[in-house]
């Protein structure tokens, strides 16, 4: 009968989210190939060479993602801190097994598959912040409980950050963290404390960078002050560090409101280096223009929008928290990679969610969709 009320019980068919990662899943593909031939072809003769490795990673990545979705969360829950020690393991393993590529050593390789632990790191933080959050209750409304369960996320971003230099995926871990606590918390206030403190160390240390710059003695061998340095005025320092940031200003200005056409991009043909890992979003905006920018950022949108829904109308608080930091998790990388494009923040080697290449990426991206979807199967009685 239409419109017939569902019965008790019937589980909610909502096909919407899935509809949305298989668009981002493809576009991204799609972009990617058109980001990466060239350089592929030079690199390695074979112009689909970044796209194949990737949609093998995306093919275990949607098999990661159904059994995300089918697994019982119970045991998602029972097993929560041995997932969050198995990825301090791997970790610790990138000091004897990493290997150095691209100036980092973030990558464990096994044969020819490489895993970078951070991406481990992120899925398993989700977990266990939602397990402790639950179990403190009403104390995580205290200063105690909020430091309790921010522990975890703290030990492994201090982890990461200390043995692989990768302050980006440290600060996405905290960042997951932290967005789960205020939404389960209701004390509003700490956190305007503590972003109040955060905006005046970041004030300070730009200070201290721009006076390092105009000073005789220089930054030295700081590498991060220079790259804030280079954030404030990379046309002076186009030869070194700011080469890339321009050049991708320069993609996502020529390509104006409809964009140059898909594949047409003249940036993308080594003037910027790797531009299929963190600088594809100006290759999006220089073929496609303003217009597909912004439609790129809508399905974000959209997508974060279903978690809302799905967290809003989860069965327990376990599960609702769950679909906020994995939620937390696309907003934020989202949200750091363009504004690394577009010269909003300093460069901090942040990939766009579904596009970049990478596959640990793109396979524990969809799995933590999977976990979104199994919460989703769970909801009864409520539309979505």
């Amino acid at each position: 009968m239409k419109n017939a009320a569902k019965p008790v019980g019937e589980p909610i068919k909502d096909y919407s989210m899935i509809f949305i990662v298989l668009f981002l899943l493809v576009f991204g593909l799609i972009m990617l190939y058109s980001t990466s031939s060239y350089e592929a072809a030079i690199k390695f003769g074979d112009g689909a060479y970044y796209l194949k490795r990737q949609a093998i990673s995306t093919v275990v990545g949607i098999a990661g993602f159904i059994a995300a979705s089918l697994f019982p969360l119970s045991l998602i829950k029972k097993y929560a801190w041995v997932a969050y020690a198995f990825s301090a393991v791997l970790v610790i393993l990138v000091i004897p097994l990493g290997r150095e590529a691209n100036g980092a050593k973030r990558w464990i390789y096994f044969g020819p598959v490489s895993v970078q632990p951070a991406e481990i790191s992120k899925i398993a933080v989700i977990i266990v912040t939602a397990l402790l959050i639950e179990q403190l209750g009403e104390r995580i409304n205290t200063i105690k409980g909020m430091i309790t369960a921010f522990m975890p996320a703290a030990i492994q971003a201090v982890m990461i950050y200390v043995i692989t230099r990768n302050l980006s995926s440290a600060i996405i871990i905290a960042a997951i963290a932290a967005g789960m606590l205020f939404v389960a918390s209701g004390v509003y206030g700490i956190f305007a404390v503590l972003a109040g403190g955060v905006a005046a160390i970041v004030f300070g240390v730009i200070q201290y960078a721009q006076r390092g710059m105009e000073s005789p003695g220089g930054l030295g061998d700081s590498f991060r002050l220079r790259r804030i340095v280079v954030w404030l005025d990379p046309q002076r320092y186009a030869d070194s560090g700011g080469y890339q940031t321009l050049q991708a200003l320069y993609g996502i200005g020529s390509g104006g409101i409809i964009g140059k056409g898909l594949g047409q991009s003249m940036q993308k043909l080594g003037y910027i280096p790797e531009a299929q890992n963190d600088m594809i979003f100006s290759i999006i905006c220089e073929e496609l223009g303003m217009f597909g920018a912004i439609s790129i950022i809508i399905m974000f949108l959209i997508l974060c929008w279903r978690f809302m829904v799905v967290a809003t109308n989860a069965s327990d608080l376990y599960s609702a928290l769950l679909v906020v930091g994995v939620m937390t998790h696309i907003a934020v990388q989202v949200v750091l990679n363009i504004a690394v494009v577009t010269n909003t923040i300093p460069n901090t080697g942040v990939t766009l969610p579904f596009f970049s290449y990478g596959g640990t990426s793109v396979l524990f991206l969809l799995t933590e969709v999977g976990l979104v979807r199994n919460v989703a199967r769970g909801i009864r009685l409520r539309d979505l």
